[in-house]
């Protein structure tokens, strides 16, 4: 019962690939090998591909889904072993899902909540409904229109993550956004895949084991499901939390790499499988939750490193198996149906997210982030495409207009990255409404009228309050300095401002934010950022304001703040060395190499 209620993408490949015209072989090659032929097609082409398209400065997932096409039942020459290909796939799902798992923070999200989570919901209902209209508009059913919707409101984690770490912005504000709104995507998404089967009848489909339902009570059968999803996920957070980190710490006591690795990946999978078999949820939802209670563990960011490679192997099979079910004839013989697709994701998407953020007050540069981060679809929306016609939700008409989607938006969405500072500089210049965005009357982007004149004057102006951010300025406050925050964390703001700190809403690379910071009678700014480029302008713009300010930097980088160093701009803390610096003076200290006074005098004169 679990097994088939629960494999709908394995289900629909294996009904789809049975035809046949789909399983052919080739005769020269020995069936016994098919599982090494087919990773090794599906490998080495999505290698060649993914490199080719990665000099055309696209995302390399558009090589791998093409390399799917040519190994596909599409293309003349090799097909590859089909029936193999889909438990690939459905490994690569589990493994998929695991990574996000493994990567979620509560914590990440929380900070950005209020624009992320009703963000988000907004989005996903807007873009359901343009992609409902649009099937319902080509007379399609009801059902089958609203899961078509559904699979182009999703974005693609994968596509998302690499795009911002390219241009270094996954730790800004602009990126936590993003990032926060795709979780909640993906938790959405996660609900729906599990939610999806008790509907499926409702919505005039059937189960994935047959055509008649479960139960002729819909209700019922719907209570139970989330009975069950209910269950499976206290179980997680009662035993699961408790014991998945403590059994990873064991292994990790026996400095086994491999045993170490294995552990993470056995309870990948095991945790995915046994969801299904025990509480009859989906194997993403396992998979994902298994990854969720290792994050919990002190070893999680060894367990992401370890497992890494694994995950991004099967990742590729993954979307290699995605391509191989896409008909390009569709873009041929229903170009304006292909069209009002890659519309609806690409502008209908970014549109709706611009304009969301910029409702949150945040200012244009992060709307516009948001809204281009979004604008593609990916791995989940493959996923629940799978399921619906394993479900009888949608046909493959559906499935190839997704599958083109995701192709064009992911090859284009890199494109749309790289026009954002030439969009933004065109705006500002030639349009007046443009220039009201970037200046809006945010009351967080000015200093209360009741600040107390010590703030105005001689104070410090920190730049950033994360975790460093956050431990100068209680040290600060121990010692009864004043000081103004300056972050882009609307939530973080207010909550300053709560505790009666001064703090100002926005970029200090905007002169406006370090103008709001009365940086002018400022008698020090501390740059807790590290964004490089945003440090040398607030600096610039520091000087400019009031040449004899002290500014005080951190980096990760050593040839910058060597380069620093040598242009005289300011104190420079390099993370790396200060840290090596300190523990070394501790270790010279407790061995009586050193005495208290010099150990103090070495830390403060390290550049």
């Amino acid at each position: 019962m679990a097994s088939e209620k629960n494999c709908g993408l394995r289900e629909f490949l294996l009904s789809i690939y049975s035809r046949p015209s789909f399983t052919k072989k080739e005769d020269a090659m020995p069936h016994n090998i098919s599982l090494i032929t087919t990773i090794a097609a599906g490998l080495g082409l999505a290698m060649v591909l993914g490199f080719l398209v990665t000099r055309l400065r696209m995302p390399p997932l558009v090589g791998y889904l093409i390399a799917g096409v040519i190994i596909g039942p599409y293309t003349p020459g090799f097909v590859a072993d089909m029936e193999l290909t889909a438990q690939l796939a459905e490994i690569g799902v589990m493994l998929l899902m695991f990574g996000v798992g493994l990567h979620f923070s509560i914590g990440d999200l929380m900070s950005v909540k209020r624009i992320a989570i009703p963000g988000a919901i907004v989005q996903i209902a807007v873009a359901t409904a343009l992609g409902a209209g649009a099937g319902l508009w080509w007379g399609w059913s009801m059902g089958e229109s609203i899961v078509f919707g559904l699979a182009l409101s999703v974005a693609s984690t994968v596509v998302l993550l690499k795009a911002l770490e390219a241009r270094g912005v996954i730790d800004s504000i602009n990126g936590k956004i993003a990032v926060g709104w795709l979780v909640v995507e993906d938790l959405v998404m996660v609900l729906v895949l599990v939610l999806l089967p008790a509907f499926a009848v409702l919505l005039g489909g059937h189960t994935v084991g047959g055509h008649e339902p479960v139960s002729d009570n819909i209700p019922l059968t719907i209570a139970i499901t989330i009975g069950k999803v209910i269950a499976f996920i206290a179980f997680m957070l009662i035993v699961g939390k408790r014991l998945l980190p403590k059994f990873l710490w064991w292994v990790a006591g026996t400095g086994s790499r491999e045993l170490f690795s294995l552990c993470v990946i056995a309870t990948a999978v095991g945790v995915a499988y046994g969801s299904a078999a025990l509480f009859d949820v989906s194997f993403a939802l396992g998979a994902f939750f298994a990854g969720m209670m290792l994050r919990e563990s002190e070893f999680s960011h060894r367990a992401a490193d370890e497992s890494l490679p694994l995950r991004d192997a099967f990742a590729v099979l993954f979307f290699v198996s995605v391509g191989m079910l896409f008909d390009f004839h569709i873009i041929v013989n229903e170009p304006l149906k292909v069209l009002t697709v890659v519309a609806i994701i690409m502008f209908g998407k970014t549109i709706v997210a611009v304009a969301l953020v910029l409702m949150f007050r945040y200012p244009l540069n992060t709307a516009l982030t948001v809204g281009v981060s979004l604008a593609q679809i990916g791995e989940f929306s493959f996923i629940l495409a799978g399921l619906c016609i394993a479900l009888g939700l949608m046909d493959s008409t559906g499935q190839n207009l997704i599958l083109a989607g995701a192709l064009i938006s992911i090859a284009l969405n890199s494109l749309m990255f790289g026009g954002l500072e030439p969009l933004q500089r065109w705006a500002r210049t030639h349009s007046s409404f443009a220039r009201k965005l970037e200046a809006s009357v945010d009351p967080l982007a000015t200093l209360p009228m009741s600040t107390h004149e010590s703030y105005l004057a001689g104070q410090v102006v920190l730049v950033g309050y994360g975790r460093v951010g956050g431990r100068i300025a209680k040290i600060l406050n121990a010692n009864n300095i004043p000081y103004v925050v300056a972050d882009t964390n609307r939530e973080l703001v207010e909550q300053l401002r709560a505790k009666n700190i001064p703090a100002v809403c926005g970029d200090a690379a905007d002169p406006n934010v370090l103008i709001q910071a009365h940086i002018a009678q400022a008698g020090m700014l501390v740059a807790a950022t590290a964004n490089t480029f945003h440090v040398r302008k607030m600096v610039e713009t520091a000087r400019l304001l009031n040449p004899k300010i002290e500014i005080v930097i951190r980096t990760h980088n050593e040839d910058e703040a060597e380069l620093w160093v040598k242009e005289n701009i300011g104190k420079i803390f390099l993370s790396e060395r200060e840290l090596a610096s300190g523990m070394a003076d501790h270790v010279l200290l407790r061995m009586g190499k050193l005495d208290t006074q010099t150990a103090h005098s070495h830390h403060a004169h390290s550049h």
